[in-house]
Order: structure tokens, then sequence, then C-alpha cells
């Protein structure tokens, strides 16, 4: 009975402080994407740059109207600044004059994370590579395409494969 008590009380205590849902969404990893890249803190200090640490590993932001892909129309494919995953292409992108690069869906397979985010006051959902666990921005269901949908992306978390190359 103490042993049952126990079990429950740590489950509790982890669906409070939210570390099983993030297990349970690191665990939803698609087929296409490749293993799960876990790196100590030291690592990621180490092979991203202050600013893209700040952004993909602490959750921070760009300033709005100012990252390099807020205006950039060349075609090609945006990948996780992370581990390179792939992420969104050029043909989903839309300009939404939010401040930030905004795409109306994301590429199959999984690849993004949702994560409710309550953080600043706000209920949002957060996106992040389900591949690394990078910050990439939130998701908001108010997209003037189709879908609906709005992934805006900080572009610090992203790099981009033009198609130019690929030729």
């Amino acid at each position: 009975m103490q042993r049952f008590v126990f079990i429950v009380a740590i489950t509790l205590f982890a669906a409070c402080t939210g570390n099983s849902q993030n297990r349970v969404e690191k665990e939803k990893i698609a087929k296409d994407t490749a293993k799960v890249i876990q790196r100590t803190d030291a690592e990621w200090r180490a092979i991203l740059t202050s600013e893209q640490y700040h952004v993909l590993r602490e959750k921070g932001t760009d300033a709005p109207y100012m990252g390099k892909y807020y205006l950039h129309h060349e075609k090609g494919v945006y990948t996780c600044a992370g581990c390179g995953a792939e992420l969104f292409t050029s043909d989903m992108k839309f300009d939404s004059e939010c401040g930030w690069p905004s795409f109306d869906k994301e590429l199959a397979g999984d690849k993004i994370l949702k994560i409710e985010d309550t953080s600043h006051g706000m209920i949002r959902t957060e996106i992040v590579c389900a591949r690394c666990g990078a910050h990439l921005g939130h998701l908001f269901d108010d997209g003037p395409t189709l879908t609906g949908k709005r992934y805006c992306v900080n572009s610090t978390s992203l790099n981009f494969e033009s198609n130019k190359k690929k030729k």
C-alpha cells in the first residue's frame, strides 16, 4: 500500500510539473525523423552562436521584422538550425505581416512537436523540433490560408537550403 501511495505521489508530481507531458511529446517522434538528438548544455553552447542558444535552448525570440527569413522569398527548404531536420518548404511560407517568418503547415512526419505554453500570461502553442527539442516559435489558429494555421517561427531557429543548390 505504501508503495502504491508513493507511485501515485510521484506520478502526480510529474504531471503537475509538466515532465510527463514533455516526455510523451519527445517520445512521439515520426518514423521518418532521424534519431532524437540529445546534447548537454555545454555541447549546445559549443555548437550554437549565443543568439541561437538563446532562442533554441532558452526559448528566446527574434526582434520582429528583423530576422533574415522574414522577407525571404527564395525557393527551397527551411531546416532546424539545431540539427538540420527539414521542417517547412518555401511553398508553405506566406507573408503574415506579423514580423516573423510564417508558414501555414509543416512537412509531414511529426517533425514538429506542439506543447502548451502558458508563459507571459498567455495560453499559446509552442512549436519545437521533434528531433532536437529546439524552440522554433509558436502556432496560432489565425492564418489567412486554407489551413487556418500560422506557424510563427524565429529566423534564428532556421537555416535554408536553396533549390538552386540541389540542381
